[in-house]
Order: C-alpha cells, then sequence, then structure tokens
C-alpha cells in the first residue's frame, strides 16, 4: 500500500463488526453497529505544535463518526485525525 498520511492524519484499518452476540444469537447485517476500534496501519509526520503520538500497530478506539471511509485494492480504511482518536488500547 502507498498511502502515507499527511500531518496529523493517521490510516486506520477498521475491526470487523460482531456477528453473534455472547448468547449465540447471530446479528443481521441491518442491525450491525459500526465498529469503534481498529488498527492504525500509517500515520503522518504530527504538526509542529502536535507531534505524533500513534505509530503503525497501534489499536486504538476512536468517535463513531469519526474519519472518512476510503478504499484500497478492496479494502476499506479510515482516514482521521489523530485528535479523532479516544485511546490507545493496550
Amino acid at each position: 500500500m502507498n498511502i502515507k498520511p499527511l500531518a496529523d492524519r493517521v490510516l486506520v484499518e477498521a475491526k470487523e463488526a460482531e456477528t453473534k452476540t455472547a448468547s449465540g444469537l447471530y446479528i443481521p447485517d441491518t442491525a450491525k453497529e459500526k465498529p469503534q476500534q481498529g488498527t492504525i496501519v500509517a500515520t503522518g509526520n504530527g504538526k509542529k505544535d502536535e507531534p505524533m503520538e500513534l505509530k503503525a500497530g497501534d489499536t486504538v478506539l476512536y468517535g463513531k463518526y469519526s474519519g472518512t471511509e476510503i478504499n484500497v485494492d478492496g479494502k476499506e480504511y479510515l482516514m482521521m485525525r489523530q485528535s479523532d482518536v479516544l485511546a490507545i488500547i493496550g
């Protein structure tokens, strides 16, 4: 992949939406919620007054409506600003 985010942007591969509940019920496509967790694939260099704190490979939580969906080589990604990321997991 040849995408290099600019400034304080990051490229995130969203985690797949759950297809089954904890009790074993299958969730139909129309009822699935958008995932709010993903893995950083690429990062920009940050801004002069705001260094990049995220790095490729970080698992992150982000807002429900954060980022712009893009399709690269048949895979779905989200491009968002570092400030849209709520937390790093693990």
